[in-house]
């Protein structure tokens, strides 16, 4: 969960007004957008508490180190502020803020000279519905002993290691539709490109992540069945 970040885009006077503390919860992205446009501060602090936890998951998800996660969903609200009039209401507001994240990433992975893999521990347990996300992409079941919990921890290193071999839009795909389950089409908008070309970059993604990964599942399989080869011939030794 994010409860425990604290994001750099701090929020001024959070408590609304006595006749708005209901605000948030009656006003859609449409009415609170117009709002904003009408010089209401309290508004845009409504959507910046409404997509922040959000937007930090897909930026989490494209990335992989916290750090970077929150500049990018600073510099994305930074953004959505500065271009909020301009914004014309074509798509919805959400593929529209979500385009300027995924588009923020690209441009930074894209930046990037050097990917260095990042500390497990240090990184993915900051967001564990991204970690969860990410490991039900292999149908993973849940730990029930200390030495299962141990593998899928291990699994979740290979699953990072993996993702970040894939290409900026293979992620971006990928993070839209394993991490916050939009649709294709939703997809589509977000990204500006046909549902075709969603469905063939999740596509070329998956099969490279599970090319990836196959080494890792085999090796797995083989261990397992050798544990319960020697549990058996154990079992069946004279007392």
């Amino acid at each position: 969960m994010l409860d425990n970040v604290v994001f750099v885009f701090k929020i001024q006077n959070p408590t609304p007004p006595a006749n708005d503390e209901d605000v948030s919860d009656k006003l859609d992205d449409q009415n609170l957008v117009q709002r904003c446009r009408d010089g209401d501060k309290h508004a845009f602090r409504i959507l910046v508490a409404r997509y922040q936890k959000k937007l930090f998951s897909i930026a989490f998800g494209m990335l992989h180190h916290p750090e970077d996660a929150l500049d990018v969903v600073q510099e994305a609200f930074l953004k959505v502020h500065r271009y909020l009039p301009k914004f014309q209401g074509n798509s919805s507001f959400y593929t529209w803020i979500y385009r300027i994240v995924v588009n923020l990433c690209i441009d930074f992975l894209r930046k990037e000279s050097r990917h260095q893999a990042m500390d497990y521990d240090d990184g993915i347990q900051h967001n564990s519905e991204t970690q969860q996300a990410l490991e039900g992409m292999l149908l993973c079941s849940q730990a029930v002993d200390p030495i299962k919990a141990l593998k899928n921890k291990e699994l979740g290193q290979h699953i990072i290691k993996a993702i970040e071999t894939l290409s900026p839009n293979h992620r971006a795909v990928i993070s839209l539709r394993e991490i916050e389950g939009m649709s294709y089409e939703e997809i589509a908008q977000t990204l500006e490109c046909s549902k075709g070309t969603v469905m063939s970059r999740l596509h070329h993604a998956r099969a490279k992540l599970r090319q990836q990964l196959q080494q890792y599942v085999d090796v797995e399989k083989t261990g397992d069945k050798s544990e319960e080869k020697g549990g058996v011939a154990e079992s069946s030794s004279p007392a």
